[in-house]
């Protein structure tokens, strides 16, 4: 099954250069739809012509952004060397309110780009 998600530049950018390889996400509806060996097309909100293929390797649910940031390596999941002491699971609260967090759950979405 092929499924689409959008992303901003930075994180686009990072999967495309491959410094990204697990996108966060809530465990909602929509998402407990993908299964390992899916495809995600990402497309960039910049350039909706700039679109990603990747392929899902693995799949990490949490019940929370702060259980998620102890147990997955964080630089796979958006943070650089620069900025990796300032990673916090409130970082997340700017795409997902806490309430939906706290409904949904959350999910990391291992990937490999394939075009």
């Amino acid at each position: 099954m092929t499924h689409e998600m959008h992303l901003y530049k930075e994180p686009f950018e990072m999967i495309k250069n491959g410094s990204k390889t697990i996108e966060l996400r809530l465990y909602d509806d929509k998402r407990k739809l993908i299964h390992v060996n899916d495809t995600i097309v990402f497309t960039s909100t910049e350039n909706p012509n700039e679109k990603i293929t990747a392929k899902v390797t693995a799949l990490h649910v949490f019940d929370s952004f702060a259980t998620l940031y102890k147990n997955l390596p964080l630089l796979k999941c958006g943070y650089t060397p620069e900025n990796i002491d300032n990673a916090s699971p409130d970082d997340m609260n700017t795409f997902y309110s806490k309430s939906q967090q706290k409904k949904y759950g959350v999910l990391g979405i291992e990937i490999l780009v394939i075009s």
